[in-house]
Order: structure tokens, then sequence, then C-alpha cells
């Protein structure tokens, strides 16, 4: 267990130079279909990277922001940037209109590394950005989709040169990374996260989930979420194992990929878990070295089928972006159905209270949880630029993180609901409010309300748009799908239109969600899905790509 002497050490700097130099050759990344690389070269990848963006003028505190795929130059620039001393920001891939724009402006970024393919997206926005930033294009040469005001470079003219002389002297305290995490009422927040916090998740993550020299995590998350960056990566590199990334979940390919790679632990969201458990059983189901998966949640409802089919262990977490993971189930203990586990107490303080008045409740009432820690610059440090949002979130000295569940008599708690705004889509938060803006813009809407409705799958959202239109205005259901995937990341286009003749509202003119979610369905509701309308044409043919 790493003792707290050694907090004035975790930064991620610390942590790559402390591996590179003890074991250099020992495999440190693999890409399915792609390349691997041990954890000297990594460092020397990086090293020659974070000196092209000092060339660039990158510094201390300045902010890069990353938009590309799962791919090994992601990793190389995460970890170059934090070697310069700047900010990591890596944001969604499927980003583009107004959220994408937000991701840019608030977080305001010295340079912006983006893939070739994803250069229209940003080509699409760049009128709406007041200060130009340096963009820098992986795989081909800088594209002209820009207009002038941006000064554009390649990313292979970055990693020509000698390697970075000095790592930047970090501490702690200084800010890692921000990682954008939805809202319900407004915008996607920047969550400003520490060296301390990103190398806690880190050391937890080796810790309870038993990684050593010997591990092999096999990861299909993206590298811009907290379970793909700071568990399997960084938790890799601090306990001397190894992670294979994938490019993209695939369900059916899920055992055999791990098999091939030798993993011995792998991770996912409860959905995940649900698709991987509903592809046709096979003979070799058991056969192969995967002793865990972590997954938030563990579904309840097929946790005990799902661990006797693959021989493996479940072991589910609780946590949050803002917070980390504050919540572990033993892993050397039986399953225990439905809990997301017992308090870190090492590191965390946590409550179940009402949401009205902050008083602890009884042990088996559903209440909300409250998180703070016990260590400093070990949780976020608040939302970027957006004070009345970290106000709101810390009231009488606690995070309050807007989930509900109940606590038992030995300490083990239950997951119930999220706050009731939130959507959470297939492991991605959603911002309503994100969705409401691009349809605003329709000429043929007059207003509109997303919501999360139940989907097929045990805690997860599919989404559905209330929408009224304007008086003689008439659309096509299809042609308004088609009008937000140029507008929304894909994973925002909803399933669900409702058109109604007003939304419900209370005395104060707010739209009653609750009442939304309660009356959903019915003949009001089109379902794109039931109308054979695939969301991946119709991303591909709105955007110009498969």
């Amino acid at each position: 267990m790493t003792q707290t002497g050694d907090l004035e050490s975790w930064t991620v700097n610390d942590a790559l130079i402390r591996r590179a130099m003890r074991d250099p050759d020992r495999p440190l990344l693999r890409f399915v279909g792609g390349r691997a690389e041990s954890c000297g070269e990594t460092y020397a990848s990086a090293t020659r990277l974070a000196a092209g963006l000092q060339a660039l003028g990158v510094g201390p505190g300045d902010r890069v922001i990353a938009m590309m795929h799962n791919r090994i130059e992601a990793i190389h620039l995460w970890l170059a940037t934090n070697l310069v001393g700047a900010v990591d920001v890596a944001i969604n891939a499927g980003y583009r209109g107004a959220p994408l724009v937000h991701a840019i402006e608030q977080t305001g970024p010295k340079v912006i590394v983006i893939e070739a393919g994803l250069v229209p997206a940003l080509a699409a926005v760049a009128a709406e950005l007041r200060a130009p930033a340096i963009v820098v294009v992986i795989d081909e040469a800088p594209r002209n989709d820009l207009p002038l005001a941006f000064r554009t470079t390649s990313f292979a003219s970055l990693c020509e040169g000698a390697a970075l002389d000095a790592p930047a002297a970090l501490r702690r305290s200084d800010t890692a990374s921000i990682i954008f995490t939805s809202g319900t009422t407004g915008p996607a927040k920047g969550v400003v996260m520490p060296h301390g916090q990103v190398m806690l998740i880190a050391h937890r993550t080796a810790h309870h989930c038993r990684l050593s020299q010997q591990s092999v995590w096999y990861s299909f998350h993206p590298l811009y979420h907290m379970a793909g960056k700071f568990m399997a990566v960084l938790g890799s590199l601090v306990a001397g194992g190894e992670v294979v990334i994938d490019t993209a979940f695939e369900p059916a390919a899920w055992i055999s990929r791990a098999r091939h790679f030798g993993a011995t632990i792998s991770g996912g969201h409860g959905p995940m878990l649900e698709m991987i458990f509903a592809t046709p059983p096979r003979d070799d189901d058991r056969n192969h070295s995967l002793e865990t998966v972590c997954s938030a949640p563990f579904p309840r409802h097929i946790a005990c089928d799902f661990e006797a089919r693959f021989g493996v262990r479940g072991l589910e977490v609780w946590g949050m972006t803002e917070i980390g993971l504050p919540l572990w189930n033993d892993i050397a203990a039986p399953l225990r159905e439905g809990s997301c586990g017992r308090l870190d107490a090492e590191w965390f303080e946590f409550a179940v209270v009402d949401p009205e008045s902050d008083t602890p409740v009884a042990l088996g009432v559903v209440g909300e949880f409250l998180v703070r820690p016990k260590a400093p610059w070990t949780i976020m440090q608040g939302y970027d630029a957006m004070p009345d949002k970290t106000v709101e979130a810390w009231r009488n000295l606690w995070f309050h993180t807007g989930d509900r569940g109940h606590l038992d008599r030995d300490g083990y708690v239950y997951f119930a609901e999220r706050a009731s705004e939130r959507i959470r889509r297939r492991a991605e938060n959603v911002s309503a409010h994100d969705i409401e803006i691009a349809i605003s813009r329709h000429p043929a809407v007059r207003e509109a309300a997303a919501i999360g409705v139940p989907s097929e799958f045990a805690g997860d959202d599919d989404i559905e748009l209330c929408l009224v239109l304007s008086p003689g205005s008439e659309v096509v259901p299809h042609d308004l799908l088609a009008y937000l995937a140029s507008a929304l990341p894909h994973y925002m286009v909803p399933r669900y239109l409702r058109f109604m003749d007003e939304l419900p509202r209370s005395v104060t003119n707010k739209i009653q969600r609750t009442h939304l979610k309660q009356s959903s369905g019915g003949a009001q509701r089109w379902d794109r899905k039931a109308h054979g309308i695939v969301l991946r044409d119709l991303i591909g043919r709105e955007n110009g790509h498969d």
C-alpha cells in the first residue's frame, strides 16, 4: 500500500520516469491492430514529442487539446503534455457543433492536436472560435479546410527532433488533466484534475485490482475517459504491468481478444457487460487467462451467470471523474450482488443523506451520496471556468454527487439511481442542454426537452427528445435526426422523438422533466429503431464518411 509519505512525488511525470528507468525493456503498451511499445520506447516517444510541443511555445499551465480516437499518439501526447508542465485536455472524438465550440472556448488551448479525419468538424465551427490555436494534424499533411488565421503543422514534424532536455518540475497540486463530464441543465463541465488525484486513481486501482508486473489489462474504454486513461493505462504503469488498448468496443470479440493478448484483467460499464453477455455462448468462453472484470456497475441480474460463464471475478466499484473511486468491493471476497462496495476509508469520507437537508439517512434508506477527501489534491479542484457549478456541487463541505442509494449495516453501499435529469447512454454522460441547444436552431422547432428513458440495459438510458413545433410547421422525423447528426456527437442523437402541443412547466416556468419521464411513450412517440434507421448510416451520409 502506498504511504502518505510518498504523496509529494505523486505526479504523472514521476511515475513515467520511475518506470522507464526501472524496467525500460518491459512491455507497457499494445494496441489492437497496431503498435506495441516497451516503457522505454514510450518514454522516448513522449520526450521527443514534448520537445516538439515546447518548440511551439507550450509551457507550464498551457492547455493542449487532444481530439482523436484510441491510438498510440493519444498516450504519447498526454505524457508529453505533462512532461512540459502543461495540462492535458482530451476531448471526445465525436464532438462537433456547439459541444466542440464549448470545449475549446472553455479551456482556451495553446495547441489542438487532431486526427485528419476530424478536421472538418473543427473547420465547421472555426468562425465561432475567438482565439485560434495552433492546430497539429495527425495522419497527413495539414488540411486546408481551416481559415488562414489558424496556424497548422503536422504531428510528424513535432516528433523529429531531439528529446526534451529536462521534464518540468511538478507538484501533486498542479493540474494534470481536464476531462469533460456532461451537465444536465447546462453544457458539459471540464473537471480540473490535479496530479495527486489522477495518481490516487492509478494507485488505488493497482491496489484493489492487485495489479503486478504480470498483469495485462485489456481496455476498450476511450482515452478521454477516466477508466481508460487513469485506471487502465496509469494504473498499469505504476504497477509495472502492461495494457492492451482496443480501438473500439466489440462485444462479440471481447473474450477472444482478451484470450489472444493474454489479458488478466478487463473492465467495462454495466451496459457493455450486458452486451457481452447477450452474445451467443461458446465452448471456449472459459478458455483464457482473464481473472477479473472491473465494472461500474456489475449488473445484478447477470452478475452470477456472467462470472460462471466466463470464469472470472466481477469487481464492482463506484466513482466519478470529479472524485475518483471512493467505493470498492474486495477482490478476494465472494460476489455481493448489487453492491458497489465499501468505502476506501484511508482516503475518503462518505455519507448518504437526505438531498433536501444534507442530514444522514438511516441504514437501508435511499439518499444522496456525498464524498470528501482525507488528503489534499486527491479530488477535482473545480469545474474549469465554472465557479458557479463548482460552488453548487460543494455544499456544507461535501461534494454532492447527485447519485442515490443506500448503506447496509455491514458498510456496503448499493447504488439506486442517478439524479433525475442526468442521462447516461452506453457509458457516456449526455448533456440534455447540448441536445436542446442544437435542435432549437431548427426553424421548425419552437421548444424542446431531452430526457433519458430506460433502455434495454440495466442502469442505462436511451434519449427521448420532446418537441413542440412552431405554428404551421411540419417536419419529417428522419430530417430532424439528420439535422442533429450534423450538429452533435453520435451518442447524443436521440432514439425517440415525441411531438407535443406544449411542454409541462412548473409555476416558475421550469420544464417538468420528471413529468415528461412519467408520461413517456404512447402514440406521440416516434422510434427511429422501429423505423429501421441506422444511426451509423445516418451520420455517414451527413458527414461524408462511412
